[in-house]
């Protein structure tokens, strides 16, 4: 649906439309019939772009994980982290921040911020 031809397609359905205006008196049913079309149009079109985000989503969820696998230092528990509760995230989370304080600390002492800063996800 995101390509051009399809784009074109839909003006060329308004065009006959609004060409069609005189024809029928511009009259409620020539309104009518674009704007059922284009209610039904949009209704269809959510449920597809929803399915393509989903794909999309999943794909990068498992590059992520490939990448995080791959790495033989990154910790293998931050693989699939989408499936954990809220609070489970949360709690990462604060780890994760706690670490980036640590890294702008040593940055404001005149210290490297790469390396490993020790402590466990």
């Amino acid at each position: 649906m995101g390509h051009p031809a399809t784009f074109l397609f839909a003006c060329l359905i308004v065009v006959v439309w609004a060409v069609a205006g005189p024809a029928f008196g511009f009259n409620q049913h020539w309104q009518l019939f674009i704007n059922t079309f284009t209610t039904i149009a949009t209704f269809l079109m959510v449920f597809l772009i929803q399915n393509t985000q989903n794909r999309d989503s999943a794909a990068m969820q498992i590059k992520l994980d490939e990448l995080i696998r791959s790495d033989k230092d990154a910790h293998d528990a931050l693989l699939d982290l989408e499936e954990l509760t809220e609070h489970e995230l949360n709690v990462i989370k604060q780890r994760y921040e706690r670490l980036a304080e640590q890294a702008r600390e040593r940055l404001r002492t005149g210290r490297k911020d790469t390396g490993k800063i020790r402590e466990v996800v």
